[in-house]
């Protein structure tokens, strides 16, 4: 997909806003759509080709995050977050529920085309060049995961635990269980994991993952007499240890 074919979605209730994307967008040969509310967004998502989405943390009363994980439950569309905070949590909240980048106001208008071409870029690619990924036991066909007493769930995208509850997951931690159950007994770095999850080109010296796996630990109940299910590779990576067999 080039440039000139690339659709881009200015989610942002200043029209200011709006008309300054769209001019600087538009002269670099993009189509551009705007909406100005969640209704308008989700509207236009589910009607047109969109392939990347510019979504402004602060839509009114309405919560950028909450949008972007609704994005997310249907489309696998860029997302670039814009808003004028710039606190860590947000960053590291908004990637982890799937978004692709995140730039705060004021911000250049250079940066936000280089930026938009970088996630253009990524996303395609992922679809093209993506190393596919092999299911445990060779199994492409199932439709989960069995390790220790879990259950993870694709159908249904659900952990469950030996008592058939289930353990709450963020879009970010589900994505990255998948991969480690998948990838069982195989050293996975950093840069490999950021690529499967969110494309290629991602900084090495992200602590997303990290945080992710602590967390993946302490739901998954693993204290540190267990932490090998999930074993840190001193200057490698992550393998994930435990058997795993195809959900019947």
């Amino acid at each position: 997909m080039s440039d000139s074919n690339a659709t881009v979605l200015i989610v942002d209730d200043e029209s200011s806003i709006r008309r300054l994307l769209r001019r600087a967008l538009e002269k670099e040969a993009f189509h551009v759509l705007e909406a100005e509310n969640g209704s308008e967004l989700m509207q236009i998502i589910q009607a047109e080709s969109v392939d990347l989405v510019t979504l402004d943390l602060s839509l009114g009363t309405e919560n950028g995050l909450e949008l972007a994980r609704d994005i997310r439950k249907i489309s696998d569309v860029g997302i670039i977050i814009v808003s004028g905070k710039g606190e860590l949590i947000d960053t590291v909240v908004g990637l982890e529920i799937g978004a692709d980048d995140y730039i705060t106001k004021p911000f250049e208008l250079r940066d936000v085309i280089a930026r938009v071409r970088a996630v253009l870029r990524r996303s395609t690619d992922k679809r093209t060049t993506s190393e596919p990924v092999q299911a445990t036991a060779n199994d492409t066909t199932t439709t989960g995961f069995v390790f220790n007493n879990w259950t993870l769930d694709t159908s249904v995208r659900e952990l469950r635990d030996e008592h058939q509850q289930i353990c709450e997951l963020t879009t970010g931690e589900y994505e990255l269980l998948h991969l480690l159950v998948r990838r069982s007994r195989q050293v996975l770095s950093r840069d490999q994991i950021m690529d499967q999850i969110k494309g290629t080109q991602w900084a090495a010296n992200d602590r997303t993952i990290d945080n992710q796996i602590a967390r993946l630990r302490k739901k998954l109940n693993i204290d540190d007499s267990q932490s090998s299910a999930i074993k840190t590779i001193r200057g490698s990576g992550y393998m994930f240890t435990p058997d795993v067999k195809p959900l019947c």
